[in-house]
């Protein structure tokens, strides 16, 4: 508990500083303005604080019950019960700080006192219609869920959807912030999403580690060899998010040594480099005294790191509460976009001007290495890996670089065509090939079993996912089918799509959709991997031509529409070259209907020989089957043919005796 209280004291305390040195404390003396106060002024960045300490112990709690500690075939053990409880705990303090934190926001919104703003009608609206204000309602409303679910979780899994739901709930408020008014707001907000999760695993996997150690608790050596796998990765993963968010967010290098938002980031890096000191001496050192039975050099170590931790994390608020740098000025389609409006489309234009989207590139980069590892590691053990399976992958990873980091990724935002033609490649073209490279076969192979029996590791996890009842309700034929048609139908011709158009979010949204829907229709009609349904051959190329006009219905309803689609987000881009609106949304259906064909034809190649090689398996079996009875009886071994061949031998017995 003193550990814990010392870190909090570290946070405050470089929040303090930060703060005075940043010159967020100075009151706004505006002429005909009013001020919040002193009392806001300092009560929002500490209720930020400990909104974002309590999420980061919340999650680090969940963590240590679910991934650092050993498991019992699915069942969580004594300690990690009490980490779950103490989960629930944490998770009612983190919703009582988004609360503060919300009521303060108001206060410094409208620049009037904490108490005036309570009770208000202003408050309603502020959580309902403002994003800011929907954040932190999101967030309280999630935590309280957290906190309910908490108290009757007693499985490893139950306490996993409780980590994933605690990860996403981190975010709401960090992406609402200085990430989507930035000079590039979509590197910056998913630099800053990737920065929060990792951070948040790193030093609440942390704490809860300082905190079983003190306690006395077994399996201390397990937890911390397992949080010292995951912290390496953490500290790249937060240095290199954190270097694209200093770029997105500043203009010149120089703004680093001259502005008081830039000090505050040179002071980020120190402490991160620190932390980096830290890491490989507790890795190099403390881990092997551990190991050795002297737990005591472990936790002093382990203290000082995590106080290193939160005072960064003070640091990270106060860095919230200053001003960047401003901006010059920029063309509003600058704003809109992330970039200038493009030149005209042309095939020179789409292979020439290149677009790095950090969250594709990064899932891309994620799976090429991963699947990389797997068949290297196969490779070393001396088992062999189909090499048009990886062919097959890394087909899909290619296509993929394509549709989201070239030239057409930067003109799907501008023309309805360039995004349908992107919407296509994305769901009916790269699956086909992701889903050929049979990941889930090359994971389940490559990855080892946990080291101890009734354990969970990533294989035991793989597997879980595998069986459970919601992916067999998913992968159902007519699920997966409805999932891959309708959400077309639901995204293109509801509010959705404007609202997906209008934000970067809505964007990964929609990669991430395309992908998935398209991975999991195929994964039923070619799919290599294991899965809960297995249909027949002529059933899958059923499914296959009954699913595919759906495609070119919506296509003919897109080209036959009279108004044109986001109508809003087109008109404020103010395209003066192109054709019109309608026009472009005529080629964009054009495209819907006609790409299908493309894929059809894959899908059925890929089928035929499906089809052909699992007759060629059966008949081999039944070859290697009938010559196992023929050894045995002495017949040919085809059970109808020597029935057959019986039946001869006897007429021509009978007509010998007449």
């Amino acid at each position: 508990m003193r550990v814990v209280l010392a870190a909090a004291a570290a946070a405050v305390v470089a929040l303090v500083i930060a703060m005075i040195a940043g010159g967020a404390t100075s009151a706004r003396v505006i002429p005909g303005l009013p001020d919040e106060g002193d009392f806001t002024r300092w009560g929002l960045p500490l209720a930020k604080l400990a909104m974002n300490a309590t999420g980061v112990l919340t999650v680090g709690a969940l963590l240590a019950a679910t991934v650092f500690l050993p498991s019992d075939k699915g069942l969580l053990g004594r300690p990690a019960l009490a980490y779950v409880k103490a989960a629930s705990w944490l998770a009612l303090a983190w919703a009582v700080a988004a609360a503060a934190t919300m009521v303060f926001s108001l206060s410094d919104a409208l620049g009037l006192p904490f108490l005036d703003v309570l009770g208000g009608n202003e408050l309603t609206s502020y959580a309902s219609q403002v994003s800011q204000g929907i954040a932190l309602t999101l967030v309280v409303l999630f935590t309280v869920a957290i906190a309910l679910f908490a108290r009757g979780a007693i499985t490893v899994g139950a306490s996993g959807g409780l980590l994933a739901l605690a990860l996403v709930t981190l975010l709401p408020p960090a992406l609402t912030g200085h990430s989507s008014s930035s000079p590039n707001h979509d590197l910056a907000t998913t630099g800053v999403a990737v920065h929060l999760l990792v951070l948040a695993l790193w030093v609440g996997g942390l704490a809860a580690l300082c905190v079983h150690a003190l306690r006395g608790q077994p399996s201390l050596e397990v937890a911390a060899a397992r949080f010292s796998s995951m912290a390496l990765w953490c500290f790249v993963a937060v240095g290199v998010s954190g270097m694209l968010s200093v770029v997105a967010r500043l203009s010149s290098l120089g703004e680093l040594f001259t502005s008081a938002y830039g000090l505050l980031i040179l002071a980020k890096t120190a402490a991160f480099a620190v932390l980096g000191v830290l890491g490989w001496w507790h890795r190099k050192r403390t881990l092997p005294q551990l190991a050795a039975g002297v737990p005591r050099v472990f936790i002093r170590f382990a203290s000082v790191e995590l106080l290193v931790m939160f005072a960064t994390v003070g640091l990270a608020v106060a860095l919230g509460r200053t001003a960047p740098p401003p901006t010059p000025l920029r063309d509003p389609v600058f704003d809109l976009l992330g970039y200038a409006m493009p030149p005209e489309i042309s095939l020179a234009n789409l292979a020439s001007l290149w677009w790095f989207d950090l969250f594709s590139g990064t899932l891309i980069a994620l799976l090429g290495g991963f699947y990389l590892a797997g068949v290297v590691r196969l490779g070393r053990r001396g088992d062999s890996w189909p090499v048009g399976r990886t062919v097959a992958w890394f087909t899909g990873l290619l296509v993929l670089v394509l549709a989201t980091q070239s030239g057409v990724a930067r003109y799907a935002k501008v023309l309805f065509s360039a995004h349908m033609a992107e919407h296509m490649t994305l769901s009916m073209l790269v699956p086909i090939f992701l889903v050929l490279g049979a990941p889930v076969t090359l994971a389940l192979r490559a990855l080892k079993p946990a080291a101890r029996r009734g354990d969970r590791g990533p294989r035991e996890w793989l597997t879980t996912i595998l069986h459970s009842r919601y992916v067999r309700f998913i992968t159902h034929p007519g699920i997966a089918t409805a999932i891959f048609v309708v959400s077309t139908y639901a995204l293109y011709f509801t509010p959705l799509f404007t609202s997906a158009m209008e934000e970067h979010l809505g964007h990964i949204a929609m990669t991430v959709h395309f992908l998935l829907s398209g991975c999991l229709f195929f994964w039923v009609i070619i799919g290599v991997d294991p899965a809960p349904h297995k249909l027949p051959h002529v059933a899958r190329l059923i499914l296959l031509f009954v699913t595919m006009p759906f495609h070119a219905f919506f296509g003919i309803a897109l080209m036959s529409m009279g108004t044109v689609l986001a109508a809003e987000w087109y008109d404020q881009l103010g395209r003066t070259w192109g054709a019109s609106a309608i026009s472009d949304q005529q080629t964009g259906g054009a495209i819907a209907w006609g790409f299908g064909e493309i894929p059809t034809l894959i899908v059925l190649i890929a089928l035929a020989f499906q089809w052909w090689r699992d007759d060629d398996r059966k008949a081999r079996r039944a070859d290697r089957r009938a010559d196992a009875v023929a050894a045995r009886t002495g017949g040919t071994g085809d059970e109808q043919l020597d029935a057959y061949n019986d039946y001869l031998t006897r007429l021509n017995q009978r007509d010998l005796a007449e």
